[in-house]
This record gives structure tokens, sequence and C-alpha cells, in this order.
């Protein structure tokens, strides 16, 4: 076996000797101690150093001090030689490591000898390492490859490897634990050790330690990075390696994690399995496949549940099980099973059983068939559970569910079901509604309270059930509607007559009310289903003969004009959905109507009126796009485009030097009861910097019939902000006039409806005079709305009316049209 030399010395005749002696072997050769350095480091397969003791820069000492240092060099073979016979010299360098230690000059012999001894010294290690290395290779390549963790001396705790040079540990260990070699080394195992584990791992630990045992074994978990956990099976063996490190131990780790979790299902299954028995509210069963469903094994729940003891009925000692069920349910029940065995799937079927008592009793029967290898049924098993609470609950759910509460007649909801069931059902048979319309009946509610209208709805309920037959079926639909829903029936004129009679019934019904109503009459599709669309289509009609007939209750069918009358709605409802999303739309626009203060003869503000033009629609007056926009809750975003642009109308008129000019800007109930309004208002008043003193808005008296008080105390905050208040449609509203005196606005706007009776009356008559007195002694300014003749306003000054509106001043104006007409208004009074 070759070896390298690093021969070091600055004798060049010793360089020559010692290459010629060994000069089979590779020699490399160094002239200073800085240079042998170098030449170790470049070659770590250096076998045997000569060093000779005296060099030109170190002494051949130092050297050896060096590489003592240096763990690397631990297994170099050094031999020095030195000039002289020097004891101390030899001494310090067996010491740092020399192996033989050589004085110059040397015979020849006895050196190539003293060499060859310890070259052959070299190969024999080199050789041992080898071997050493090829069984340390087998040995991790085994510890490795074997399906359980290993770990030697793994300590409790954290610890160092030079402090614990024996420590080993294998990949699977490794995987079990989520950790490296190196990680585990430093945590030691107690730190990973799941807490409820740590003591009686210890103990056991101890005792091993004492000596008291020499192995011991136990199942623990171990707490993985991620904080998961993992159960082993550890066996811990004493184990003596050497007298240096006399105690230390093997332990070897088995992971049953999925072991565990089965073994925690099944304790989990047990325990549940005899729960369950112990509390289920019925029995479980084996039985014979046979007509009496022969018991073979039953559960001691059958008495409560049936009222007859297992021995009763095991192998029909007593009755068989077919005894118990209901008669109408014994063949129902048997071919249930034939079909489900069949197929070989779960059975499940709810029926009823007669109990020893005599009482019924509903069950819910879960089962499946036990199969012989033939395929043949053996047996069936399953449980049989009490469901007769359920079943009075549903009874109960499914009766409110489809029940209106005060009436106890089917609700919308059931109507919409039968509806869906009928659809293409009925193709040869003609179906109908007729709805009744009682949205009148909600100014009896403002005057005479709730429950005097309730009272009002279950007599209407039970004079109209008067009219149920097996073809029409009544259904309360929504609070003051009702809907017969017909079948079957011979054509229109049977309609109206059914509708007739019903309209005289109810007439009588409500002729010390003084209130009337509408009937609509719709006539349905074979395969028309949709609730909403047809609902909406009768609440047109119904609308339609109230706006027709006024107090009185009359018929109205749903036809083409009316059809025509709901598809430019839906348009319309597309339109205003388009508008209300686009921010840069121009279709929706304001207009601006002038108020006119009679005592200075002058414009004093303005009235904010909502315009839309569309492509599709032309213009759309606000009486037909104002109740869609707020049916849809379109309202919100259209009324804050408006409030933007009347807020900016007002900075555009103080720019212009009006800056007392007041804007008013009509609201409804939707925005004026959202949670948000009143801040959302001040956000835009803060962000346009439009002053509140300049800023009115006009409620429809109506709205307090909603909710007075909570209306009342919204109005009051904004009141308190500066914004003028004014009371729309005065004088057609329902509060009393109590209550209009407790009202925090401004000023009540007169409904042009009084302002015209000024031209049909004479003034002696016109209760329109009394009305402004009326509003000035509840203390608030009144404006008269729609005034267009001369003496309209004559009257109206006569009167001590403060404000006036109408075309007489001006129709409503563009913004510009509008600057020019206060211009020229000003223009005339200087």
């Amino acid at each position: 076996m070759l070896i390298k030399i690093l021969f070091v010395g600055d004798s060049a005749s010793s360089m020559l000797i010692v290459e010629k002696l060994i000069c089979e072997h590779c020699i490399l050769t160094a002239c200073s101690g800085a240079e042998a350095m170098r030449l170790l480091g470049e070659h770590r397969d250096i076998n045997l150093l000569i060093l000779d003791l005296k060099l030109p820069d170190k002494n051949g000492l130092q050297v050896l001090r060096t590489l003592k240092r240096d763990k690397r060099y631990n297994n170099l073979h050094k031999i020095i030689l030195a000039d002289c016979d020097d004891e101390d010299s030899e001494i310090k360098s067996f010491k740092l490591g020399a192996a033989d230690y050589i004085r110059k000059p040397a015979q020849p012999d006895l050196l190539l000898a003293r060499l060859e001894a310890h070259i052959a010294i070299v190969c024999a290690q080199e050789e041992l390492v080898k071997k050493l290395r090829k069984i340390s290779d087998a040995y991790e390549m085994l510890i490795n490859q074997v399906p359980v963790g290993i770990a030697i001396s793994f300590n409790k705790g954290p610890s160092s490897s030079i402090s614990n040079e024996h420590f080993t540990i294998n990949a699977e260990l490794e995987r079990i634990t989520g950790r490296t070699k190196e990680e585990l080394l430093a945590l030691g195992w107690v730190s990973i050790t799941h807490p409820d584990d740590v003591d009686e791992n210890m103990r056991y630990y101890e005792k091993l330690q004492a000596g008291e045992i020499d192995s011991y074994a136990m199942d623990k978990r171990f707490i993985r990075p991620d904080g998961s956990v993992v159960w082993v099976y550890m066996i811990v063996k004493k184990l003596v390696l050497d007298e240096n490190y006399s105690y230390n131990h093997v332990a070897i780790f088995k992971d049953i994690t999925e072991r565990k979790i089965v073994e925690k299902q099944l304790s989990e299954s047990e325990r549940s399995k005899s729960t369950l028995l112990s509390h289920l509210p019925g029995m479980a069963y084996r039985c014979k496949y046979d007509r009496d469903w022969t018991i073979e094994y039953v559960s001691s729940g059958c008495v409560k549940l049936t009222g007859y003891t297992p021995e009763n009925l095991i192998n029909n000692r007593d009755l068989s099980y077919n005894d118990i069920i209901a008669p109408e349910y014994q063949e129902v029940l048997w071919n249930e099973w034939e079909r489900i065995l069949k197929g070989r799937q779960d059975f499940r079927y709810e029926y009823e059983i007669i109990t020893a008592s005599g009482e019924r009793k509903w069950v819910l029967e879960l089962g499946q068939g036990v199969f012989d290898e033939n395929g043949e049924v053996e047996a069936l098993e399953g449980i049989i559970i009490d469901i007769s609470d359920r079943k009075a609950v549903e009874d109960a759910l499914k009766y409110t569910n489809e029940h209106d509460n005060l009436t106890g007649l089917y609700n919308r909801e059931y109507l919409e079901s039968l509806l869906k069931k009928d659809a293409g059902k009925y193709k040869k048979i003609k179906r109908a509604f007729v709805g009744i319309n009682l949205s009148t009946i909600q100014i009896l509610t403002v005057n005479y309270g709730y429950n005097y209208t309730q009272d009002l709805i279950i007599k209407v309920a039970e004079t109209l059930c008067k009219y149920r037959r097996d073809n029409c079926e009544l259904f309360r639909t929504h609070e003051n509607r009702f809907l017969f829903y017909m079948k079957n029936y011979k054509d229109k004129n049977e309609l109206f007559e059914f509708s007739e009679s019903i309209a005289d019934e109810l007439q009588a019904l409500f002729i010390t009310d003084r209130v009337g109503g509408g009937i609509g009459i719709l006539e349905l599709g074979a395969d028309e289903s949709d609730m909403n669309l047809l609902s909406r289509k009768l609440l047109i009609a119904s609308e339609r003969a109230i706006n027709l007939f006024d107090k009185e209750f009359k018929a109205c069918f749903y036809d083409a004009e009316l059809e025509a009358i709901v598809d430019r709605e839906a348009v319309i409802r597309h339109e205003l959905a388009r508008v209300a999303a686009d921010d840069s739309c121009c279709d929706l626009f304001v207009q601006y109507q002038p108020i006119l203060d009679l005592k200075t003869n002058s414009i004093c503000g303005f009235e904010a009126l909502a315009r839309l033009h569309t492509d599709k629609l032309g213009l759309v007056s606000p009486a037909e796009f104002i109740p869609i926009a707020e049916e849809t809750k379109l309202i919100v975003p259209i009324g804050e485009k408006v409030f933007i642009a009347a807020f900016r109308f007002i900075n555009r008129l103080k720019e212009c030097g009006f800056d007392d000019i007041n804007v008013s800007v009509n609201i409804s109930a939707i925005q004026l009861l959202r949670p948000e309004f009143i801040d959302r208002l001040m956000d835009l008043i803060r962000e346009i910097n439009v002053n509140p003193a300049n800023i009115g808005i006009e409620i429809t008296e109506s709205i307090f019939a909603a909710d007075y008080t909570f209306i009342n105390n919204i109005i009051s905050k904004l009141k308190d902000t500066g914004i003028q208040i004014a009371i729309d449609d005065f004088g057609t509203g329902y509060s009393s006039l109590a209550r209009e005196k407790e009202l925090n606005v401004n000023s009540m706007k007169i409904d042009k409806y009084f302002i015209d009776k000024l031209l049909e009356e004479d003034d002696e008559k016109a209760i329109t005079g009394d009305i402004i007195s009326i509003a000035h002694r509840l203390g608030h300014s009144t404006i008269a709305e729609g005034v267009e003749r001369e003496e309209q306003k004559q009257y109206l000054i006569a009167h001590g009316c403060d404000k006036i509106q109408g075309y007489l001043i001006s129709r409503p104006l563009d913004e510009d049209d509008a600057i020019k007409l206060l211009k020229k208004h000003r223009s005339k009074k200087m």
C-alpha cells in the first residue's frame, strides 16, 4: 500500500536521503513551517509527517503545537528529526503527539528500518480505518433502513455534540419527531415530550440511570414543531459503552399514532353504542325476514316504545312485531323492505304502531339486510325510534308555515308551493285569482288603532270563508289582502259574478267605517307559477278598482291595458337601477320651482324636483317613477343624487350673490327611516360645504302614520342643525290636529287640492283660509302649492298665507333659467 508523506526541513541532504530510502511512496517536501501547514491544508490525504525541529521560520515544536490544537490532524502520524541529543525537546515532542524521535545523522539502514516500521503502522491504520468506515457505513445504512426510530444516548436535556459524542439518531426518529438530529440533541427528549407523559417517563429514566432497572417500555407522545402529536411505543435499554462513558442507553420508538386513533375510535364507538342503546328513544332489533318480523333480539327500549317487554316479543312468544304495526302500514312496510333488499340499500321508513295501551305512535325504522354467503337474506337489523314528538312539531311547524296566524287561512307561502305543483298540470282547466285589496283600511289603523283593524280583518276572513269551495280556496297573502284561487270555472262572467257577490258582502261590512276596497281578477295561463309577478298583476287590477270607484267595493279584470302598465313599470325599474348605479349618467336631473314670499313679493327659495328622461322612455313623470323608486328602495341612491344636485345649486346661488335663497328637497319615509340617513346627510353637507340654513326638507304628513314619535325625533335632530322642515300636502294626511301641534317643523305646505277649490267655491265657503289660520295657530308658516291664477294669489294674500308656488310664478326651471329669474326679480325690485 502506498502512502503520502510530507518531509519538512531545510537540509537538502537529509531530504535526499529520505527520498532515496522510501522512493516508492509519494513524497511532498516543505522548507518551512508555514509551507508545511499550507501543504497539509491542501493535501488532506497526507498520512505521515517527517518534521525537522530546526526550521528557518519557526521551531518544529511550534508546528507540533499547531497540529495538536487542530482535531483534523489527530490521526496524522508524526516523526521528528533532531540534530542534537536534547532530552527536553524529545519529551516535548512525544507530549505533542510525535510517534518517533530520530537523531541526526542517522545510519541509512537504521533510518530505513524505522521509517519502514512507521510506514507499516500507517498502512495498518489506513486499512483499519477503511474497515471501520465500511462497518460504520453498514451500521448507518442498517439503522436508517429499519422501520423504527432509534436513539443512542438521547439525553433528557439539551447537550452538545462534544459532550455527547455517542449520540446517534436514525432517519425514522427524525421523521417521527419532525426534527433533525442536531435539533434533537439541542433540545433533549423532555422538551418534546407531551407534558402529560413527562412525569411517568422521568420516573422510569431515573430508575434506569440509578441502576435500579435495566430497561423499560411505555406509550408516550411527542409534540412536533407544528404542534401536532405523534404516539410512539418506546423501549429503552441500558447500554455500557466504555469506561469513559460508563452510563448510556439505547431507545427504540415505534409510531403507533394510527393504532391509537383506531383504539380511540373503537373505544368511542363502544361507548357511543352503549350510550345510544341506553338513551335511544326506541329500540334496537334483529329479526327474521318473514311476515311476522319474528324478533330474535330486541333492546330494553322496546318497553317504553311499545309497552311490551323483550320476552313478550322474542320468537313471537305473546305476539309478533307485525301485530304492533298499525294495520294500514303492514303491507306497505313489507313492500318497502322487499324493494330495499333487492337493491341491498339501507332501509328508512316512517309509520305508526299501536302500543300495549292502545296509543298510536309515529316511529322511524332504520335498518339493513344481513346476507349469507349465497346472497340470501339471513336477518334484518336496525333501530326503531319514537318520532311522535317530532311529528307533532313538524305538523305544528307545517301548519304555522302554511297558515296565517291571525285568520287561520292558508298563507302566501302555501299558495306559492301549490302554484308550482299545479303549473302545467291543468292545461285544459281554467284557473284564476280573485284578489281582495283592503289597503284603504290603513286610515282606520291611524284613527282607531291596530287592534281595531285586526278585528276587522278577522271579520273579513269569516265573511269570505262562506265562499270557499272544493274548486275555490281562500288565502291571506298580505296584511290587508286576501285571494281566492279558483279552478274549473266556466267563463269570465262567473268570475265577475263571484266578485260582485263578495263586493256586496264587504260593502255591507264596511258601511259604517266609510272605506272601500278593490277586487282584482286575473286569469292564469297553464304554466304560470311566478307568484311575485302574478301578485303584482293582481295588485294593479285591485288598485285600479280602488282608484276608479273610491269608497265602493268593485271588481276590475287585469287586461292588456294593465299589462302595458306592468311592462312599462318593469322598464322604469330597469332604467332607475341603471341611473342609480351610474354616477356619470345625466338621465336623472333636477329642476327648481320658485317659491314667492307674499310679504316681500320676492323669490325666497326653490323646491328641487327630480326629473327622469331616458332614450327608451322619454320624459317620465315623477308621479310615475317615484313610487317605483320607493318600492324598489332605489329612492335611496336616487334621493342622494338629488341632494347633491340641490346642494351644488345652493353654492352656485351663493356665488351669484343669492346667499339668502333656500332650496328644499322632498324625502320619502324609506330615506328618513334609514339609520344612517342623518349621518350621511351631514357628511354631504360637509363635503359640499353648504350652509344648513339654506336647506329645506319636505316630508309628507302621511309618514307620521308609521311611527309618529320616532319620526318626530328624527326631524327634531335635522331642525336643530338649522335645516328648515316643511310638511308637504298638509290637509290631506292622517294626523290629528293635536299631533300637528307637536310636530317639530317650520312650515306647512297647503295641498293643491285646497288651492284648486278656490276657483270652484265662494270665498266665504272656502276652508283654505281656515287651514292657514290653523297652521299659524300651531306655530307654523304656510306655503300654498299649485297657485296658477291671480285670484288664488289674492285670496291667499288676504288670508295671511306666507308663501306660494305654482305656475303663476313659474314652471320648474333648469339652474340657469332659475338664476336668470332671480336676477330679473332683483332688478325689478331695485
